[in-house]
């Protein structure tokens, strides 16, 4: 079988599983949900969105890829694109979706590159996950769907593209909420060593620097992600169903290529594009981020992140820090999506 047919065959079964998996269900609409300012309070398990997930998904070539993505809200609604992390999916977002929909939002949920019905659309082009490419991805989607400026909100990678974005292309991104604050990567920084306990923290990063790391990641994925979604939110007990819902999203294809590229990438063991230099460049300087900006932290997030002091001088227009309380861990928009959805809505509020 040549590589083209093997390709074009994960593709066709990638694409199959996820509408399987998302297809048979519908939409949950909340049409009483109520918009509320954000404060530290405690966040009731029953509030953990488990159960909703997306009907069909939409697809559109944009850039260098066919994305995948759920849609919910009027079409004529302002614009709401939220971005997931990994190793997570679009349905980090099922229970935020209807909230922001039912408040009149048009909300966009795109599968990133390597993930869920995402494909690439030439099997030559290289499957590079450094992080400028992932947020020229969105501004592609954007312009496909004709959506000139939006409210753009994220967590974990989600959160480093939305925040790439915000600091280059003020123009597109009419406010942000940002999980863990400013993620955006200096290559030279990460470089340098971290005190152990931090280092620790990172042990998938070293893991998926060795081929032994790729091999086991390949071979095991679900059962690592499952284990990853347990460290990063220990005092989330979400059940299988809500895990398996998401585990369609790591067949695609292309999934441990761009994983893997990203992580070593970081660390400064293997190259990004040389075409995108003059963005990382700009990247690595730390731009601020001037458009209206909540950032928010879970009190409970077992993942590395930064303490909100160290980046709140990187937000230099109108902006609040909200840590959301009651066990939440690092996928916060699935974990206490209320919280969530308020802060989208008290952001576009600026």
């Amino acid at each position: 079988m040549s590589e083209q047919l093997k390709y074009d065959r994960r593709r066709f079964l990638s694409t199959a599983a996820i509408t399987i998996a998302a297809g048979p269900l519908v939409m949950i609409s909340s049409a009483d949900a109520q918009s509320s300012g954000i404060k530290p309070a405690e966040v009731a398990t029953t509030e953990r969105g488990t159960n909703a997930s997306f009907g069909p998904l939409k697809q559109i070539n944009a850039g260098a890829l066919n994305i995948g993505y759920a849609e919910a809200g009027p079409a004529d609604g302002k614009p709401v694109i939220l971005l997931h992390g990994w190793p997570y999916d679009i349905h980090s977002f099922a229970d935020v979706a209807p909230l922001l929909a039912a408040k009149g939002y048009r909300v966009i949920v795109p599968y990133l590159r390597g993930h869920g019905t995402t494909q690439f659309l030439s099997a030559g082009t290289p499957r590079n996950g450094q992080q400028s490419v992932v947020a020229l991805d969105i501004i592609a989607l954007m312009d496909a769907l004709k959506i000139q400026k939006a409210i753009i909100g994220g967590f974990d990678w989600g959160a480093r593209t939305a925040g790439i974005i915000a600091a280059l292309w003020p123009e597109r991104c009419k406010a942000l909420v940002s999980v863990s604050g400013y993620l955006v990567t200096n290559l030279e920084a990460g470089k340098r060593p971290l005190p152990p306990k931090a280092e620790l923290a990172w042990w998938y990063q070293y893991y998926f620097a060795t081929e032994r790391g790729k091999i086991g990641y390949s071979e095991n994925r679900n059962e690592f992600n499952k284990l990853i979604w347990k460290t990063a939110s220990p005092k989330w007990n979400f059940d299988d169903a809500t895990f398996d819902r998401s585990t369609a999203a790591f067949d695609n294809a292309d999934h441990v290529s761009i994983v893997i590229h990203n992580y070593r990438w970081r660390l400064s063991l293997a190259e990004g594009e040389p075409q995108y230099d003059d963005l990382e460049k700009r990247l690595a300087a730390g731009p601020a981020i001037n458009v209206p900006t909540i950032t928010l932290e879970g009190d409970a997030n077992g993942a590395p992140h930064p303490d909100p002091a160290s980046y709140r001088n990187k937000f230099t227009g109108k902006y609040a820090h909200r840590t959301i309380t009651g066990g939440i861990g690092h996928n916060l928009p699935q974990e206490a999506p209320q919280a969530f959805a308020d802060a989208i809505i008290e952001a576009d509020s600026y």
